[in-house]
């Protein structure tokens, strides 16, 4: 199997639609050719998710609250943050995965029981 280079795994796919499933796949691949998946148990993504959620925390840590849409932040800002939105995505996906759960399903079924636990409320 060739090892896809980055600009190879973005050039796949020109929609911006991205499903669960591909994203799954491609991070199932990336690992795979580079050797990574033995390292992949479901201890070592769940710490790895864990500190991308902390560098995620970190970009906000002293910004204080901050408007929808981010229209003070510099575009250099706004990428850190898709960079780090990402990374706790992927290794979700990359968990969800190693422990044989289908992560889309599951969000779903978890909306179904959040709006039986919090129905709307008509005034």
């Amino acid at each position: 199997m060739e090892s896809p280079n980055g600009q190879e795994l973005i050039s796949r796919r020109s929609n911006k639609d991205v499903s669960l499933l591909e994203l799954r796949d491609r991070l199932a691949e990336f690992a795979a050719v580079r050797g990574w998946d033995k390292h992949h148990s479901p201890r070592n993504l769940l710490l790895a998710l864990v500190g991308e959620v902390g560098e995620l925390s970190e970009i906000f840590q002293w910004k204080g609250e901050v408007e929808r849409g981010l229209p003070n932040w510099s575009s250099s800002d706004k990428e850190h943050l898709e960079e780090e939105l990402s990374d706790v995505l992927l290794y979700l996906v990359q968990l969800a995965d190693v422990c044989g759960l289908d992560l889309g399903q599951a969000a779903l079924s978890k909306l179904v029981k959040n709006a039986r636990k919090y129905p709307v409320v008509k005034p």
